[in-house]
């Protein structure tokens, strides 16, 4: 729905990474339709439907680019105080700035390969979130965080969220949390559907993959105990 973030939950191969690849096309179904706003994506140009979806994945992709270039990959218009805000956003701006004078302009090495796999995470989230799209498409963006640094930014991109309609593909109970619904899948079927809490109770298998146990009876339903 307009505004909502879903998380996309399941195990290993149950099809969270193609049917997030299905929205901005980098797949296509091979039956049904996937529709934004009611209009098929396969009608959409797709210089057209990219404008309004941002994406960042696990594994991104960059350039042997500019930061300021990689970043503004899909929105060269954007203007340097909102790459940095971008940067900011994505836990990304101290280490560019460590860079160099101008770390905006430092090149950063064919494939990112020059920046951690964390680093290059964030970049790639900075690059997503830059031009402010309607949607956003996120799968596993901060795999490569530690759990500090994605609690941090985690909290920035809550702001983000709340101007945006966002599927995002999560594998911690943290990102799930952001989440207004999670989606259980299960051999690229839905299963369940509900918030984080409201399947903690629910779902054995949520638990399961969120490595969580309910509380002993009596205790508040929606507790968990982290093993």
């Amino acid at each position: 729905r307009p505004g909502e973030t879903v998380a996309l939950v399941g195990a290993t191969g149950s099809g969270k990474t193609t049917l997030a690849a299905l929205v901005p096309r980098l797949a296509d179904v091979t039956s049904g339709r996937v529709t934004v706003d009611g209009v098929d994506v396969r009608e959409l140009r797709l210089a057209d439907l990219r404008s309004v979806v941002g994406c960042a994945f696990d594994d991104p992709l960059l350039s042997s680019l500019t930061v300021r270039e990689n970043v503004t990959l899909g929105a060269p218009e954007a203007t340097d105080e909102a790459v940095w805000e971008a940067l900011r956003v994505a836990g990304a701006a101290d280490f560019v700035a460590a860079l160099g004078p101008d770390g905006l302009a430092v090149r950063i090495g064919e494939q990112g390969m020059s920046l951690s796999g964390g680093q290059r995470q964030r970049i790639a989230l900075a690059r997503a979130i830059v031009g402010q799209p309607a949607l956003l498409v996120l799968d596993d963006p901060l795999s490569a965080l530690d759990l500090h640094t994605e609690a941090e930014v985690e909290q920035a991109l809550r702001r983000v969220l709340r101007r945006s309609t966002a599927l995002v593909v999560a594998h911690r109970p943290n990102t799930a949390r952001m989440a207004d619904r999670v989606v259980l899948l299960e051999d690229g079927r839905i299963t369940a559907q509900g918030t984080h809490r409201e399947l903690l109770t629910s779902s054995a298998a949520y638990r399961a993959l969120m490595a969580v146990e309910p509380r002993p009876a009596g205790d508040t339903p929606d507790e968990v105990v982290v093993r």
